[in-house]
């Protein structure tokens, strides 16, 4: 049997970005950007949608070009050196520790809108979830991929439905406008969680047939795609006045006359699991790589007889219960954990745009710019938040130039 029928194609590779950006945040974050900038966030949405653009298509020339499981890492190197590279690598690897808890934080919302869990039994639920990621990536990505494009047709669905019911009805929203753009680029900082995963299809190149045919108009449908549902459950939010702690269950009741506890909560769980199951497979490759590059130990190194590093998995899943533990009882507060997160990634998405000045021809440039633009942008917008980002630079940086020169020198004495 050949070995290309163990990868995925254009589809698949859409549904599976698809589902990794709406995730846990799908029926989250719309409500999060009314909270911070009202009528405004309509326009964060919109704003964020068409300027992530330009940083997917940069993402998905760069990725078909130059396949490598350490996605914007080797990116980094190849155009600016070892240091620089490894330093965008490290501070990939150490988003974790925030980004793990927030994305399980968002999935036992919908949990705790099912069933009524007492804060040990949410903490258990959580070390679960981990232990089903294991198993979920023990044979490699491919294994979820149709289920992920399946869950992704199902949150269209369900959203579409939603929107149909609401042009019908009668209901009056309420006004809620944006007084200034100080909110809605603050909206957009927060909205920009919902774009995280662009860059991962990167490090999941090499699971498609054919990255130069399909990696393209995967992320590009994925993204569009992505846009348009937050932009439709946003206007829902907008539209439909409830009370209900998590909006979008409200709105399902109101228009559907019930059930939405259990649709948008099964649904919710589902694309939690779908999202940080791939930031984990693109996680592993990324250990999986470093252990092989002696960035890490090269313990790290050694992959199973389907291409997956389990020691690497193992790690990382441990980490990651660590820190969710920690989260749990240190009640950290979700709104600031994605602003964190965010401003990881907006320095991981610039560093890798610069890089593509030098490794796409010419006739990208513009298109670069305008990435680099947003990346600005965002900076803007997340403000002193972009704090954990920059200490995570000053430190790694300097130990990993040091380190660099520490080697070189003892290969110059032997």
């Amino acid at each position: 049997m050949s070995a290309n029928t163990n990868k995925i194609g254009k589809w698949h590779g859409a549904g599976l970005l698809a589902t990794t950006l709406l995730g846990t945040s799908v029926f989250i974050l719309p409500q999060m950007t009314v909270d911070i900038a009202q009528s405004g966030a309509m326009s964060a949405w919109l704003l964020l949608t068409f300027t992530i653009i330009p940083v997917a298509l940069v993402f998905a020339k760069l990725a078909s070009a130059y396949p490598h499981a350490a996605g914007p890492a080797y990116f980094v190197e190849k155009a600016f050196g070892v240091t620089p590279g490894r330093t965008i690598g490290l501070m990939f690897l150490c988003v974790v520790p925030l980004g793990a808890p927030a994305a399980i934080m968002m999935t036992f919302q919908f949990m705790t809108a099912l069933i009524e869990l007492t804060d040990t039994q949410v903490w258990l639920g959580q070390l679960s979830f981990l232990l089903l990621l294991f198993l979920l990536n023990f044979r490699g990505i491919q294994i979820s991929a149709t289920l992920q494009l399946l869950l992704t047709l199902a949150i269209i669905l369900v959203l579409v439905s939603l929107l149909g019911l609401n042009m019908s009805s009668e209901s009056v929203a309420e006004q809620r406008v944006a007084t200034s753009i100080s909110p809605i680029l603050s909206a957009a900082g927060i909205a920009f969680w919902s774009f995280l995963g662009v860059e991962a299809m990167a490090h999941l190149a090499g699971d498609f047939r054919d990255p130069k045919r399909d990696l393209i108009p995967a992320i590009m449908i994925g993204t569009l795609l992505v846009g348009l549902i937050y932009l439709g459950c946003t206007f829902l939010v907008l539209q439909v006045p409830t009370d209900t702690p998590l909006v979008m269950v409200g709105i399902f009741d109101q228009l559907i006359g019930g059930g939405g506890a259990l649709i948008i909560g099964i649904l919710g769980i589902a694309g939690g699991i779908a999202t940080v199951n791939v930031y984990t497979a693109s996680l592993t490759r990324l250990m999986c790589s470093f252990g092989k590059d002696r960035v890490l130990p090269s313990y790290f190194g050694k992959e199973n007889q389907h291409g997956v590093s389990v020691r690497s998995l193992t790690v990382l899943l441990s980490i990651m219960a660590l820190v969710v533990t920690v989260a749990h009882f240190a009640k950290f507060e979700l709104e600031h954990l994605l602003a964190w997160v965010n401003g990881v990634f907006v320095m991981i998405y610039f560093a890798s745009m610069l890089a593509a000045f030098r490794l796409l021809p010419n006739v990208n440039r513009s298109l670069i710019i305008s990435a680099c633009g947003f990346c600005v942008m965002l900076c803007w917008g997340l403000g002193w938040q972009m704090g954990y980002a920059l200490l995570l630079f000053i430190v790694i940086a300097p130990f990993l130039y040091l380190r660099q020169n520490k080697r070189a020198n003892k290969a110059i004495v032997a």
